[in-house]
Parts: C-alpha cells; structure tokens; sequence
C-alpha cells in the first residue's frame, strides 16, 4: 500500500504578521542537507514553489515522473502537485515559495503563463542571455528578501514576474500547428491585458478596450472567450476580484479604503459587488481567508 503524501504549509513555519509573508527564501543547502540531500514526496495546498539550482546535480520527483537536474536550472511547482528531490551535497541554490494567490497569473488560467504555471517543469537556463538574467534576477530577489529593507513589496513583485513571464517564454517548444488565427488572438490578447491592467481601476467599459484594440465589441467578447473562456465584462470583474482579495489579505486598509482604491465611489456598492461575485462580504472573507491561511 502506498503511503499517503503529507501536504505542509510554508515549512510549518508561522507566517506572523508581515506584510511580505507571502514569499519566503532559503538556500536550498540549509533544509535538504539536514535531511541527507533527500525531500521526500509531499504538496503544498496554498504555495506555489521556484528552485534555483546554481550548482549540483540530483533528480527532480514529480509524483511517479524523475527528471534529471542539471545547473543551472529552474523547477517550478504548482499548488498540490506531489513533488521530491534528491540532490548531490554540492548543490547549491535558492528555494522560493510563494502564495499561489500573489502570482500574476492563476496556476490553469486561460493563456500560455496560466496553462505553464499549472504543470510542474524544470526548465534548463543554458547560456541563453535570457537563461543569464533568470539566474541574475531571482539572485536579486533573494537578496532583496533577505535584507528586508522598506519599500521593497514592488521590487520582490517585479522580479517574481519577470522570472515567471522569461521562463516560461524559455520553456515554450515552438507550436508547429499553431494557425495564424490563434496566433493573431492570443497577441490581442496581450494586448487586451495591457490595457486592462492600465485602466481597470478607471472601470472603463468593454466599448472602451474594444475602441482601443480596434475591434468591435461583439469580435472582442468573441476573442476573449475564445482564449480566456469568459466574457469581456467577467475578465473585467475578475480583475477587480483579484485586486480586492490582494488588498483585503495583504493590507491592513479598511474595506472603505480599499473600495476607493479600487474605483468604487461608494463601499457599499463595493460590498455589493463582492458578495454578488464570491459568496461573502469582502469582511467576512477577510476573516475567513486570513484564518485559513494562518495570519
């Protein structure tokens, strides 16, 4: 019989009450070497996981997949994915581990990042120029994190996603059979996003990015639902919805403050549009998500 494979929260370690409890870092040494170079198969519900691997060898375990590390390297590990390593004692790296919640795009989202951040992959950095600034990069936000200075939340943001958009780019195999259609709807779908993330707290209408991607609103919705499976006015919420759960988890702000933060003249339509979209006011999830969440 197989044994069950235990699912850990950030380490077992409490998260307190910082607000950058979202990433934590360590070297890789200081935890596999107290375990003989071996971590066994286990999950993380809630974190989703980044290995450095600068120096060294040993094998990555995804589930009942092995696949050989060779430096330098990238694995990253989706949230609930059984995963183990063995490595040589000379390996030498970084571990990151962050809330699956804070990543820019959701593990299983509707687009290449989303579809790639869902799949545990270890990706060889080569000596691309690209490979090259992966490694420097997530050598920044190690350091950035361990020196703990103030106004460093946009920093650690920055290069987490610069780290995820480049691999993940670095990981691609080209698509043979990809058509110029598909092609053409997922650049205008860079673009819609763009443009959202520019405009979203102006709650500008669907006419608006539809005017501005020179599309009609009728083709827009088609696209979007094509490549995100939901409407324009549903991505357009999402964005929203995403936002206020960050704000609501990672800032101490009342729900009014966040509510005008986010556009909304008035809190009590934001309280409206909160629970109309995910069951609870955004105080009673507060509550619940940072309970579950150990803060």
């Amino acid at each position: 019989m197989k044994r069950p494979v235990p699912t850990y929260e950030l380490y077992g370690e409490d998260s307190g009450e910082r607000p950058d409890f979202w990433l934590h870092c360590e070297t890789i040494p200081s935890r596999s070497r107290l375990h003989h170079w071996e971590i066994g198969l286990h999950r993380h519900e809630s974190f989703f996981q980044i290995l450095y691997i600068a120096e060294g060898s040993g094998d990555a375990l995804f589930g009942e997949t092995v696949r050989s590390i060779s430096p330098p390297a990238v694995i990253t590990i989706p949230p609930a994915v059984s995963h183990g390593f063995r490595f040589s004692p000379d390996i030498d790296g970084f571990v990151f581990t962050v809330l699956a919640s804070h990543l820019p795009v959701a593990p299983g989202g509707r687009s290449r990042l989303g579809n790639w951040l869902a799949t545990p992959a270890l990706t060889p950095l080569g000596e691309t120029e690209d490979g090259r600034y992966i490694a420097e990069t997530l050598q920044r936000l190690a350091e950035e994190w361990e020196a703990r200075r103030n106004n460093r939340t946009g920093l650690l943001d920055a290069y987490l996603t610069t780290v995820l958009g480049l691999t993940a780019r670095l990981a691609a195999a080209p698509r043979a059979n990809e058509s110029a259609a598909e092609s053409e709807n997922e650049r205008r779908m860079e673009r819609f996003d763009a443009l959202l993330r520019q405009h979203y707290l102006a709650h500008r209408p669907a006419a608006f990015y539809a005017r501005e991607l020179g599309l009609s609103p009728t083709h827009l919705n088609r696209v979007i639902r094509t490549m995100a499976g939901q409407s324009v006015h549903e991505v357009i919420a999402g964005r929203l919805l995403d936002a206020a759960r960050r704000e609501l988890v990672f800032t101490r702000a009342s729900v009014q403050e966040i509510s005008f933060r986010l556009g909304f003249s008035d809190a009590a339509y934001f309280s409206r549009f909160f629970l109309r979209h995910v069951g609870m006011t955004p105080r009673t999830w507060r509550i619940a998500e940072r309970q579950r969440l150990g803060v």
